[in-house]
């Protein structure tokens, strides 16, 4: 038997208490559970059940799942349940449970209001979440279809320019013969149709390796030395402001596509003369090895920002002169693109004292 204070312990105890028969009579209830629901301890002591207090959707846990529990582990821990208050509120509540050896239910039960409103509002703001997530991913899609048709758009355009130029350059040859006094305008018509056809040809192949996964490579026996001083040399025509020289390391022929070759060093020339000190030589670098092949771009100037390396083979980047206008960021995109078809890779050194070389390395021979 317990003492009249342990007894007064028990019912003002900071959780609520009871004692069930296992069909759910209770057979003792301290005061503290009582008056959570809105009894008093005499008016549930063999006259209602713990189910009794219970929610529909609770009723139907406690006889799918809390009884079978009950009688495979013996206890049950920590269930939230709501309690339906005499007045009709609901309380919710944390319940443990016990089997005792002589056949009766022992329960324990805490007020879990908040825990019960935090645990609505992480369901709430998991289910916004899903919606943001739902919400993003559309975007995105729309986003995609966009830069999509965007890059058709432009591939398609690019592509029908090209016929109006080579009549630019048709026009300016056929002047060019009949009438030599008008030479300058001549050779002036002459490269601003060959700086609007290498941008063309950028946008195209810009177009080809975004929507058709990469460029591709004709490979075929060339000689790399011979390749680059023709490309080297055309350069100088070109740019009669610029000193161009061309410097041959090794010997031997290589597997390449020489078209995609010449494209990539007027892309690296361009670049270099583009960013570059006007004062000093651009270098062009052909090297065989025994395995591999490289070419390589020197010029002296301004080093390239750390912070601009690492995206500098993205489309639509620039060098440090972000106001220049000479292009539109498309030429080291499709360098790396070049190099990756041959199966290579490009590689930056800049430094103020040593100038910015960008180098293509590519295996010497196919498969």
């Amino acid at each position: 038997m317990l003492s009249a204070e342990e007894q007064a312990l028990l019912d003002t105890a900071a959780c609520g208490l009871m004692r069930t028969l296992p069909n759910g009579t209770f057979l003792r209830v301290n005061e503290t559970f009582a008056n959570w629901v809105g009894y008093r301890p005499s008016e549930l002591v063999q006259r209602r059940r713990f189910q009794d207090l219970l929610t529909v959707g609770g009723r139907i846990f406690h006889q799918t799942h809390w009884v079978p529990l009950l009688q495979i582990q013996g206890s049950i821990s920590e269930v939230k349940l709501e309690l339906v208050h005499r007045g009709g509120q609901r309380l919710p509540m944390v319940i443990n449970a016990i089997c005792r050896p002589e056949g009766v239910h022992d329960l324990a039960a805490f007020v879990a209001r908040d825990r019960d409103t935090y645990e609505k509002e992480l369901l709430a703001s998991r289910k916004r979440l899903e919606q943001l997530v739902e919400e993003l991913a559309t975007l995105h899609d729309q986003a995609k279809d966009r830069a999509l048709f965007a890059e058709q758009m432009m591939g398609i355009v690019s592509h029908d320019l090209r016929n109006p130029i080579s009549t630019i350059r048709m026009g300016a040859a056929l002047l060019g013969r009949t009438a030599p006094a008008a030479a300058k305008v001549v050779e002036r018509l002459s490269r601003a149709s060959d700086r609007a056809d290498r941008l063309i040809t950028d946008l195209l192949d810009f177009t080809r390796a975004r929507l058709g996964g990469g460029l591709t490579a004709s490979l075929a026996c060339v000689d790399l030395h011979a390749l680059v001083a023709t490309a080297v040399e055309d350069h100088r025509l070109t740019r009669p402001d610029r000193l161009v020289q061309h410097r041959a390391l090794g010997s031997g022929d290589c597997d390449a596509d020489s078209h995609r070759l010449e494209q990539l060093i007027g892309n690296l020339v361009s670049n270099a003369a583009a960013y570059g000190d006007p004062d000093k030589p651009i270098t062009v670098e052909s090297s065989v090895q025994a395995d591999s092949f490289s070419v390589a771009v020197h010029n002296y100037g301004s080093p390239i920002p750390e912070e601009l390396r690492e995206r500098l083979f993205q489309p639509m980047t620039r060098g440090a002169h972000t106001g220049s206008s000479r292009s539109v960021g498309l030429g080291l995109f499709i360098v790396e693109a070049i190099a990756k078809a041959h199966g290579g890779r490009v590689e930056l050194t800049s430094s103020a004292e040593a100038g910015t070389t960008f180098r293509a390395t590519f295996p010497r021979r196919k498969g």
